[in-house]
């Protein structure tokens, strides 16, 4: 089969291209290479993919509608992956222009194209900060997400209803998936396990915010791309659910799922895993909540359980392991 996957230079999208060369499946890489951190990292995983015959990758910045217009006249897919996204809490509030231009304009222009090719299955990545201020735990998909404490939040929300939108006016199948703090090797710079295990190595303080009093749903990256692979055989159909707890719309062809690990850890469980796996202790700097985060995730994961049958599982004292020693051998410390 053969999917269209956008953000393939990214941690998740890499993750998401490489398990589906490896199942035989063609990929057609779109990204635009943004400077938002290190380039060359990005260039290494669209390297590594490369190295299966069924990748081929594209420079292009979805925004730009001409350019995604053009990459689509030339691919015939069966299912379109959305990964692509700006993200990131504090650069949401230096760069807000960023997300609205990544996230809405670049979702648009891509599902147009996913409206006139008539694609069998579009995905497309959401993210656990759209239940925003919530203290429903666990977060179900059936649930209100709308009090998004972020830009970042509000765009990737405002995403989703426009998927909604066209499954609906289209009849386009169409799974939304909210990723729960995703982490493992190959992440991105500035998320909290690569800056923590940076500094803890070179023996630099790391910033805990609200004084570590967080707890996070942690996902290790290869059990939610299995997840998401999965979910690309689940195709949705209108007003037809898999149990009382199933987000299917009633109206379109469109759902809502969890991908989290459905068992939260606290922060500073995580950073003591990171100590252990460094074989350093930390220099603990405590700091005030920024603004825009939450002090708890938690996903209910029953709908991704009955869609795929199955949950993610790896444990964060595993998936630090594998992330530590992928830093180390990377850059060479």
């Amino acid at each position: 089969m053969k999917y269209v996957v956008t953000g393939t230079a990214g941690f998740i999208g890499f993750f998401t291209a490489q398990l589906l060369l490896r199942q035989g499946h063609e990929v057609v890489g779109i990204d635009a290479m943004v400077p938002y951190y290190d380039v060359k990292l990005k260039e290494r995983r669209h390297d590594i993919l490369r190295q299966h015959g069924g990748f081929s990758a594209h420079k292009a910045d979805l925004a730009d509608f001409d350019a995604v217009t053009e990459i689509f006249s030339g691919a015939a897919p069966q299912r379109v992956i959305h990964l692509a996204a700006q993200a990131g809490v504090r650069y949401s509030l230096e760069y807000p222009e960023t997300y609205v231009q990544s996230n809405i304009v670049g979702t648009f222009n891509l599902l147009e194209q996913v409206r006139r090719k008539r694609i069998e299955h579009f995905l497309m990545a959401s993210t656990s900060s759209a239940y925003g201020a919530s203290r429903d735990y666990p977060y179900r998909e059936q649930q209100a997400a709308d009090t998004p404490l972020t830009i970042y939040s509000a765009t990737k929300r405002g995403a989703e209803h426009m998927c909604h939108s066209y499954a609906h006016l289209w009849g386009q199948a169409t799974t939304v998936f909210r990723f729960f703090s995703v982490y493992g090797p190959w992440g991105r710079p500035d998320m909290a396990l690569f800056k923590f295990t940076d500094a803890i190595l070179k023996g630099e303080p790391i910033e805990i915010y609200n004084h570590g009093n967080m707890i996070r749903d942690f996902t290790y990256v290869e059990d939610l791309v299995k997840a998401i692979v999965l979910l690309a055989d689940a195709v949705p159909v209108s007003g037809k659910p898999v149990a009382d707890y199933d987000s299917i719309s009633p109206v379109a062809p469109y759902r809502l799922v969890n991908i989290g690990n459905g068992d939260p850890v606290s922060l500073m469980t995580f950073i003591e895993e990171i100590e252990k796996s460094a074989g350093k202790k930390a220099i603990r700097t405590y700091l005030p909540m920024q603004p825009g985060d939450v002090e708890k995730t938690f996903a209910d994961t029953r709908l991704l359980k009955a869609l795929t049958g199955f949950v993610p599982e790896a444990k964060v004292d595993y998936g630090v392991a594998e992330f530590v020693r992928w830093f180390r051998d990377y850059y060479n410390v």
